[in-house]
């Protein structure tokens, strides 16, 4: 303990429930990706239709995220993303319960997307409220990692457990999961420990609508928006579209989803291993660097692998690098945009992000006529080069 401020063991807790929540969602979202050949056939629609399911968690996002924000930054995290949880889990249930039914799922999908931006727009403010400064783009870090564990379920069980179970009934277990993290939210959070984590000035946050003003004005933080909007464009192309990707060079389903679980596996260690180096030197341009160059070798062997082993081994390295930018971008915009909250630089990231569905679309729309995404995986390599230029031109944080 210095003066009059402590950390807390509890802030652990905290975190726990709060990335429990993370991956149930994250499971929920990604869960028809990875068998959207089978689900079209079991539903009677086609695969853009099962696309969708995926695709409205991100159109969902964009009117939500700035709303959402606000109540975050009005009335506390607790609250918010309370709301967000117990929505997950009545959605989630009801999706389960919809039978073969596509309007009744497509609308419970809804449901759970609404659910979304309270808990991603979230990401960083817990961490202020709990953590100590040079702590906090690790624990982001944990929190990104949680939802690349929740993606990676989605895309490694729902294949196997499709095999011997119908698609409802593995919802409904998925939809049973989220209300379980859902409740051991509400039961075991709280919005702030009993004396603040830093000292006095580190926590202050400017109101929401002067945050924005400002964080618009702060030429790095547009940047790392345009980045932010290209590396989760890319990274949900790649899984919403994971199986149709790979389908025309003979890959199989088990294989869509065995990519897109070790592309996750990478992004999860990623994740871990990197923002704690970031925290130590607080230093952030350096690693965003990193990540976003040494992307680009794993998705050109994503792109042309016709060999499973080159196939994985790419799809491993992208997402170690590719994903563990975003843990430590999201610490950047919040250092940046100082004092504005970290609920609305986060809101702002997380929207750009999200608003990169229309990528998703531009990979289906590009697609050649035997069915080969190679186009649009060309343009995603483009534009993580222009990402790295645009890197250069960033400030780094004051320390």
């Amino acid at each position: 303990m210095k003066d009059n401020y402590k950390l807390y063991g509890y802030r652990w807790v905290v975190l726990a429930v709060f990335m429990f929540i993370n991956v149930t969602i994250q499971t929920l979202w990604i869960a028809y990706a990875p068998i959207t050949g089978p689900a079209a056939k079991f539903y009677g629609v086609t695969d853009l239709q099962i696309g969708l399911l995926s695709m409205s968690f991100m159109i969902a996002f964009i009117p939500l995220s700035i709303p959402v924000s606000w109540v975050i930054d009005t009335y506390g995290f607790r609250l918010a993303v309370s709301i967000g949880a117990v929505m997950m889990g009545i959605f989630g249930l009801l999706r389960g319960l919809a039978g073969m039914n596509y309007t009744l799922v497509l609308w419970s999908t809804f449901g759970i997307a609404a659910a979304q931006p309270f808990l991603l727009n979230a990401w960083t403010t817990v961490p202020a409220k709990w953590f100590a400064i040079e702590e906090r783009a690790t624990a982001v870090g944990l929190v990104t990692l949680a939802s690349l564990v929740g993606t990676a379920l989605g895309m490694v069980l729902t294949p196997i457990l499709t095999e011997t179970i119908s698609i409802p009934t593995v919802q409904l277990i998925y939809g049973g999961a989220a209300a379980f993290s859902a409740v051991l939210f509400v039961i075991f959070t709280r919005e702030t420990p009993p004396t603040p984590p830093c000292p006095p000035g580190e926590e202050a946050r400017a109101l929401m609508l002067a945050g924005l003003k400002h964080a618009l004005t702060v030429k790095s933080f547009w940047l790392y928006l345009f980045i932010s909007f290209i590396g989760l464009g890319i990274f949900n192309g790649i899984t919403t579209w994971v199986e149709n990707i790979i389908r025309p060079r003979g890959f199989t389903p088990t294989d869509a989803g065995t990519l897109g679980a070790l592309m996750l596996v990478g992004g999860v260690l990623g994740a871990v291993v990197l923002p704690p180096f970031s925290d130590k030197q607080h230093k952030r341009k350096p690693y965003l660097m990193l990540g976003i160059v040494l992307a680009i070798p794993g998705l050109i062997g994503v792109t042309y692998a016709t060999s499973a082993w080159l196939l994985f081994v790419s799809a491993f390295w992208m997402g170690f690098f590719l994903i563990s930018v975003s843990p430590i971008g999201m610490q950047y915009a919040a250092e940046v945009t100082r004092p504005t909250p970290e609920g609305t630089s986060n809101g702002l990231i997380q929207l750009f992000g999200q608003a990169a569905v229309v990528f998703v679309y531009i990979m289906e729309a590009l697609k050649s006529a035997d069915g080969s995404f190679t186009p649009a995986l060309l343009l995603a390599i483009g534009l993580l080069v222009i990402s790295a230029l645009l890197i250069t031109q960033m400030k780094e944080t004051p320390r």
